[in-house]
């Protein structure tokens, strides 16, 4: 049983996808970073530094605080603040992504249009065939190796 877990373990798809998750998890970290210490201060700035995420209507009568956490302590609350938050924030996401998708489409495009390398001959395969050459010419036969 030890054996089978560990063929099952090792298997080539599993550590690729190991791998692809633990790279996906730093992308996240990375674009994560991006939104929050690059774009959304400059949302912040353009929307008068109103912070969303304490946004909400209250549906009771009850509910007289003014932040969020108290407020749904206090009763039921329509968080819009927040909704709009992760909202503008898939959206950044979604246009980076988009941006680094593009970036790599078109890098590869450039790799794409390389002319393709020819394989050079080896020397001495190139020094045979011109012996060849002259031996057929000198006998007046032409043979082909």
């Amino acid at each position: 049983m030890l054996k089978e877990f560990r063929e099952f373990a090792l298997r080539g798809n599993m550590v690729d996808l190991a791998i692809g998750i633990i790279i996906g998890t730093a992308f996240t970290g990375l674009v994560n970073s991006i939104v929050q210490d690059l774009f959304m201060p400059a949302v912040g700035v353009i929307t008068g530094g109103v912070d969303f995420t304490n946004k909400f209507i209250p549906l009771s009568a009850k509910v007289t605080a003014t932040g969020l956490d108290a407020a749904r302590a206090q009763g039921p609350v329509i968080a819009y603040g927040r909704f709009l938050t992760l909202s503008i924030n898939f959206l950044i996401v979604a246009f980076i992504l988009f941006l680094i998708v593009k970036v790599m489409n078109r890098l590869k495009q450039l790799e794409d249009k390389k002319p393709p390398e020819v394989a050079k001959e080896p020397r001495d395969q190139k020094l045979l065939e011109e012996i060849r050459d002259i031996l057929a010419e000198n006998s007046g036969k032409t043979t082909r190796v």
